[in-house]
């Protein structure tokens, strides 16, 4: 069987999916940031025993780890940490398992979303951040 194969765009794709992937932590990162006082108030609320570190943190990696990764800077090492951190952050904060109704359904909307957020992450580790990019492998 015949497909199409995207080899020759290779690096256009990987420079669209690193910033179609990013758009999703810097602009969170950034709502973060601006609502912190919010965003103690959520980690705290997750039963977080250091809130503010941990709203900080979420600030950093968003933010600046997404704005590096969009550009392709440290590509492969960043993409391993933020699959780390999506992983945390879905079993922290998307516990649909301890949920029940409309909050179950969209706790488990969100928590797939991270797993699936993951894998793309894991492709960007393997692939690297190709041609355009700071990195430019």
């Amino acid at each position: 069987m015949r497909y199409v194969s995207l080899e020759s765009k290779k690096d256009e794709l990987l420079l669209a999916a690193r910033v179609l992937m990013m758009i999703l932590f810097v602009l969170f990162g950034w709502q973060k940031l601006n609502g912190f006082s919010g965003t103690v108030a959520y980690m705290a609320s997750t039963g977080n025993p250091a809130p503010e570190l941990a709203a900080a943190i979420a600030v950093a990696v968003e933010l600046a780890g997404g704005a590096l990764i969009a550009i392709g800077f440290y590509t492969r090492p960043l993409a391993l940490v933020f699959a780390a951190y999506t992983l945390a952050t879905a079993l922290i904060g998307h516990r649909y398992w301890a949920l029940q109704g409309m909050e179950q359904y969209m706790a488990m909307i969100n928590f797939y979303k991270n797993v699936s957020i993951i894998g793309g992450l894991l492709l960007l580790a393997l692939t690297g951040p190709g041609r355009y990019s700071v990195d430019r492998k």
